[in-house]
């Protein structure tokens, strides 16, 4: 066979088509590996997002965790003579010290040196000085109790002052109440507390037989601005308990009479210049060392013998009647009698100090142990934090002085304190509960994770419970029996709803949808009710319809059917929930629910968010669970009904396990859009963080949390990396439950990728 010549046009013509070939190829080649690349980066870079993401969320939370720092000063023996040290006190910028001994002299000195600055003598006169105790620790002022039974009340200042650019304190003793010592007692006592509050100056003592004496002044001011104070209320009484330490509220409403060998408080409600109300007698069980008010004065903190020191304050029982309550224990490490307790000014921090030598550091509300260390070779005197708590000082029995500079910031936060149920002040029992702190000391700060967790899951519950049913089925119907015609028209209606800003949506629920779910709660539920049965019932209606009249209704748009039937059922709801309300709930269905079944009524609640929020979340979910269900191979559903299967069974058995990833996923990414929805939950809920499960209660989110109060937080504090902390919580819970979703589904794609 002889090869059949080609000419050389065919040939260039070849050789073009060929290599066209090539060249498409080549850049067919080009384009995939160009896609590929930019789809791998823009995988990469979301992943390190989140990653950074992640990190700076780590790195505001972790100081929360970190340990506190004590960095010793200099070691030295206070100035100021030999004589008994009865008062110690640091000033705020924590540089200059003050001691106050039995002969009246207050001495200044330099903390990191103990270079004494200067002294001043107290005017006593010929008197000498039996006891010292504060008035105020925040404003320095103390009241000495002379030997004759007189009352000398002084405040420590200091005066901050730039000469040459270099800041110098200058201390400063003045007479609020005058230089002249205020007469108290006819002979000298013991065991002084004193308080004031709007004008009203109250002292308490005890005398040697045992008796405890009242006196107040009242505050007086003249017309020319003269100051005067006079006697008002005073009384005398026997308490059965040996008083030897006294403590007054700053409120002037309780006072307490310890007995330290015995062990006991006695608790006394004061009534004006009446004779103190005995509440009851508390036993400690063990002697106690000392007693003190923490920083709010509405706890005391008691010190023991056997190194326990306890936390009190005033609650209520069941009957309302005012108790003592204890409320909680701290045990210092080693066992050792206390004897020393200095608290914080701001912070509901305190030290103690025992028998050997030892300070350790607490949290009260925390129940946290700070810091703890051997400081001083004999037993501990006093102790005092300067006011901003950035200095302690610790003044031993044979007058020498440790000083430690503190970095303490976030003493607040504990696992229990996160998570667990504490017991706070002016409160009845143990809760959890949320309650950022506000600028005044008084304030116990209450940062408990749980009522946002709570909110959070109880509103995604409330509205995934409302959207996956109307969603999921709203898609299954979409893309297997509604008509072409009918879906091109509803699919795009229903996402355009993806499309509506949540502000707008909850701004609807807050001002238009409470109202009218509160007004109209029988005909709600009512709707709720008989909505989704009457659906089905008139399905089955249609079904046995004459041919003639259900032929009228061309395929697929029976679903237009029931628009009319919805609007009817929905009217026919509301219509008898008023005659109903007033037969079966007296007129009042809120009230009854509150007095019968003890289920009280927020106006803004779950059940609103679940509504609202559903709304928001049912696009997303109908969207892609629609596009797994039509993405079906129609092949798979033409083999079931050749097999003779019914379109339901088709429907159950081969198209829904097929589409099942993409439904999971649809659901999955609609709880994620819940759970981080914020302005809904912020509009719609009455932002209340509660541990409530009710549909009628309201809630807070850790979203609607951050965005009410991270602009009101102050940078570095710890109600601000409380929130940071809020929302590393968020990202992790998102994050795991992807993480699971995303394992679910690889397995339903892997089980049912062989249909």
């Amino acid at each position: 066979m002889s090869d059949t010549p080609v000419s050389p046009a065919a040939a260039s013509i070849a050789n073009s088509i060929v290599g066209g070939k090539a060249a498409g190829t080549q850049s067919r080649y080009f384009k995939d590996n160009l896609a590929r690349w930019v789809v791998w980066t823009g995988g990469l870079g979301v992943i390190v997002a989140l990653m950074l993401i992640f990190v700076y969320l780590l790195s505001e939370v972790f100081p929360l965790f970190k340990g506190a720092e004590f960095e010793q000063r200099q070691s030295f023996v206070v100035p100021g003579g030999q004589g008994k040290t009865l008062y110690f006190a640091a000033e705020e910028q924590g540089e200059v010290g003050m001691r106050l001994t039995d002969s009246g002299a207050v001495t200044f000195f330099d903390l990191y040196d103990g270079k004494q600055r200067g002294q001043i003598q107290l005017p006593l006169g010929e008197q000498g000085l039996v006891g010292a105790r504060e008035l105020s620790a925040e404003a320095g002022t103390v009241g000495a109790q002379l030997s004759d039974g007189s009352v000398l009340v002084f405040r420590h200042k200091y005066l901050i002052t730039y000469p040459n650019d270099k800041r110098l304190i200058t201390p400063e003793i003045e007479y609020p109440f005058g230089e002249a010592p205020l007469a108290f007692m006819s002979e000298g006592g013991h065991a002084l507390a004193l308080r004031e509050e709007r004008g009203t100056l109250l002292m308490a003592a005890a005398d040697t037989a045992g008796s405890v004496h009242l006196r107040a002044w009242e505050k007086q001011e003249s017309l020319m601005g003269d100051v005067s104070f006079d006697v008002g209320s005073e009384s005398t009484f026997a308490p059965p308990v040996k008083p030897d330490l006294l403590l007054i509220e700053p409120l002037l409403s309780w006072l307490y009479v310890i007995d330290r060998a015995a062990g006991k408080i006695a608790f006394y409600k004061l009534d004006g210049g009446n004779s103190p109300q005995l509440v009851h007698i508390y036993d400690t069980g063990a002697p106690v060392e000392d007693a003190r008010y923490l920083a709010g004065g509405i706890s005391i903190v008691v010190a023991q013998a056997n190194g326990v020191v306890s936390q009190w304050f005033p609650a209520r029982d069941k009957d309302g009647n005012h108790y003592l309550a204890r409320v909680r224990e701290f045990d210092l490490p080693g066992g050792k009698p206390i004897t020393a307790i200095g608290p914080e000014m701001r912070r509901r921090g305190f030290a103690v100090g025992d028998s050997e030598g030892h300070v350790a550091v607490y949290y009260a509300t925390a129940e946290r142990l700070i810091e703890e260390r051997k400081v001083l070779d004999g037993p501990v005197k006093f102790l005092s934090f300067n006011p901003r708590a950035q200095y302690l000082a610790v003044l031993g029995a044979d007058g020498k002085l440790a000083g430690f500079d503190v970095h303490n910031e976030h003493p607040e936060v504990s696992f229990k304190a996160l998570w667990g149920k504490v017991w706070y002040e002016s409160y009845d029992d143990e809760k959890w509960l949320w309650q950022s702190s506000s600028a005044s000391s008084d304030f116990e700060p209450k940062f408990s994770m749980t009522p946002l967790s709570v909110g959070t899951i109880k509103g995604a519950f409330y509205a995934m419970i409302f959207a996956i049913p109307l969603a999921v089925l709203g898609a299954i119907f979409t893309a297997n029996f509604m008509s072409p015609e009918m879906r091109q028209v509803v699919k795009p209606s229903v996402e355009v709803l993806a499309a509506l800003p949540s502000v707008i949506l909850g701004f609807l629920a807050g001002l238009w949808l409470a109202p009218f779910v509160e007004t109209n709660l029988p005909g709600v539920f009512l709707t709720l009710l008989l909505l989704p049965l009457s659906i089905p019932i008139f399905g089955y209606v249609w079904t046995r319809m004459p041919r003639s009249i259900r032929l009228r209704t061309p395929a697929g748009w029976e679903a237009a059917m029931l628009i009319p039937v919805i609007a009817v059922v929905v009217w026919f709801c509301f219509a008898i929930a008023k005659p109903l309300e007033a037969m079966a709930f007296g007129g009042n269905m809120q009230a009854w629910m509150d007095h019968t079944l003890g289920i009280g009524y927020d106006q803004r609640n779950a059940l609103v968010v679940g509504i609202a929020m559903g709304i928001a979340v049912i696009p997303v979910i109908f969207s892609i669970a629609e596009d797994a269900i039509f993405s079906v191979p129609r092949q798979l559903s033409l083999g079931s009904l050749a097999l003779g299967a019914t379109p339901w069974q088709t429907l159950v058995g081969v198209v829904l396990p097929t589409a099942s990833p993409g439904i999971f996923s649809a659901v999955m990414i609609g709880m994620g859009r819940a759970v981080g929805e914020t302005m809904i939950v912020l509009m719609a809920t009455g932002n209340t963080p509660v541990t409530d499960f009710s549909m009628f209660q309201g809630m807070r989110t850790f979203a609607a949390n951050i965005a009410v109060e991270m602009p009101e937080s102050e940078v570095g504090s710890t109600h601000f990396r409380l929130l940071f902390f809020a929302g590393l919580v968020l990202f992790l819970f998102t994050f795991v439950l992807n993480t699971l979703a995303e394992v679910v589904r690889q397995r339903l794609r892997k089980r049912y990728s062989n249909l």
